[in-house]
């Protein structure tokens, strides 16, 4: 009998995730931001404590995946802004006043 922990490590992409954890998904929004919602899945499983059980541990595991997954279902990629290429410095505005242009 296999565990949880021997379980994962042959889990290798979004959609072997998702259908091991019994998430309903549509293809297409997992084809565009299958890697956004595993870094998304990390990144929430970062901030869980797990459980002693593993039924409890499998619970924890399938709603941080879900509430990845609905992220880019609502949203898309570069508005959340899981890599950090995403995060780049947004534009500034910047205010200049009417008297300092005059001075060139």
């Amino acid at each position: 009998m296999s565990t949880l922990d021997d379980d994962m490590q042959d889990l290798e992409s979004a959609e072997d995730f998702l259908d091991y954890f019994a998430v309903a998904y549509e293809r297409s929004v997992v084809q565009v931001n299958r890697l956004h919602i595993l870094q998304r899945f990390h990144d929430y499983m970062q901030r869980v404590a797990l459980p002693d059980d593993e039924d409890g541990q499998r619970a924890a595991y399938r709603e941080a995946l879900t509430a990845a997954y609905q992220d880019f279902v609502l949203s898309d990629a570069i508005t959340e802004k899981v890599f950090k290429v995403f995060q780049a410095a947004q534009p500034r505005k910047v205010t200049v006043a009417l008297t300092d242009m005059r001075r060139f």
